[in-house]
């Protein structure tokens, strides 16, 4: 792995950091992404554009987030001042919003009348249903049967929201699988269709522009925490699925090389391949990822000895999927940031604490952090200080964790 000072992290006119990103989609699309990619880099440019989002994330969303002391997890720990950036506190209920919000605007300005999305926690779901309702524009959202079981709350509210919620069987019937039906869709219907696109993957310009609007998170945080500390945390800790919670608060720290970059990913329920979702995984020779191309875009991707994308485990459905977007992909390779696993039984053990010791009930894609930001705690001294990106609360998640086992 080569180790070198990266001092910003942006991808060529073609989508690509280094070897990972790009656009690896059939024909049919290229056309939409280019006229997406054309669409969003003047948007980026206009200050009408973000007068708007900047509104709507205030006064609708309602940002900015706040950053709080959590001095009983700190306790607990015995180490650093553990800080926690409530994007729980957002409406509908985790990050997803600030990205929804952005690319329903460059929907609108589009002139998309109907919006698709996948989702596998729901909350992205629950986020596009929410930004369709206040735009007026038709909503599908796909999700896979999995996920339509665990996540029955989540389904409710996007019906509920005016979304038309697609139960995809194919495959693993998981996040995998409900992004592929999104796609076929968008190859039949691009004329009038908008994808809005949950994380911070698939092909350019989508891990530029999830990056881009959840990139708010860690200008908050550091605007904050200089507030409070008046010096920069020596860690930043989020859980990584796709990866759009971890990239939108690291991004605003990729130049401070003192600031430690890490993520959560899921190790589920044990080291082979198919029960957990840890791409950057290396505990055996047969569990981890590998360099391919999964949804457009070329990353780690858990494969198989014959190529064949290997199904995946986690107790959580936002982090169960056998990729990571690019941008991790690069930084993880240049050693810029470090990713760890927190397996299924340490997630639940995160989920309670927080609750018991913060009155926090985190969803259990969060809760994935907790447990590693305390060990990182426990190894600094009092005077330091970590970051935790709570991205999302866990409401959804209560009925799933109470029928595992008694309290």
């Amino acid at each position: 792995m080569q180790k070198s000072p990266i001092t910003r992290s942006e991808p060529d006119e073609h989508g690509h950091w280094g070897e990972f990103g790009g656009r690896y989609v059939p024909e049919t699309l290229v056309a939409p992404l280019d006229e997406l990619t054309n669409e969003f880099m003047r948007a980026r440019q206009d200050p009408n554009f973000w007068g708007e989002c900047n509104q709507l994330l205030r006064d609708y969303c309602g940002r900015p987030t706040p950053l709080f002391h959590a001095r009983r997890l700190t306790a607990h720990a015995g180490g650093a001042q553990i800080y926690l950036k409530r994007e729980d506190l957002l409406h509908t209920g985790a990050h997803k919003i600030n990205n929804a919000v952005g690319q329903a605007l460059l929907a609108r300005r589009m002139g998309k009348r109907r919006v698709i999305a996948e989702t596998g926690a729901g909350q992205h779901g629950v986020a596009t249903a929410t930004v369709c309702a206040l735009f007026g524009l038709h909503c599908v959202v796909y999700m896979g049967a999995e996920d339509v079981r665990r996540q029955a709350l989540n389904v409710f509210r996007m019906r509920l929201l005016g979304a038309e919620v697609i139960t995809v069987n194919a495959g693993t019937r998981t996040l995998k699988d409900a992004i592929n039906e999104a796609l076929r869709d968008w190859v039949t219907n691009v004329d009038d269709t908008y994808y809005l696109l949950g994380s911070a993957l698939g092909p350019h310009p989508y891990p530029l522009m999830v990056r881009q609007f959840q990139s708010v998170i860690g200008r908050e945080a550091r605007e904050e925490i200089l507030s409070v500390t008046g010096k920069l945390p020596r860690a930043l800790i989020a859980c990584v699925g796709g990866g759009s919670n971890a990239i939108g608060l690291f991004h605003p720290f990729i130049a401070d090389e003192q600031v430690r970059l890490i993520g959560v990913e899921a190790g589920g329920r044990g080291d082979s391949l198919g029960e957990h979702a840890a791409r950057f995984h290396s505990g055996t020779a047969s569990g981890g990822g590998q360099v391919g191309v999964l949804q457009g875009t070329m990353s780690y991707v858990l494969q198989d000895t014959n190529g064949q994308i290997a199904t995946t485990h986690s107790i959580s459905a936002g982090l169960d999927y056998s990729a990571i977007g690019p941008e991790h992909a690069f930084l993880h390779n240049s050693g810029r940031a470090e990713y760890i696993r927190a397996s299924d039984a340490e997630a639940l053990e995160g989920f309670r604490l927080c609750a018991r010791l913060e009155g926090i009930i985190p969803a259990l894609e969060t809760s994935h952090a907790i447990m590693p930001a305390i060990r990182v705690a426990h190894e600094l001294s009092r005077d330091e200080v970590i970051i935790i990106n709570l991205s999302g609360r866990g409401d959804k998640d209560v009925q799933l964790v109470a029928g595992l086992q008694p309290q």
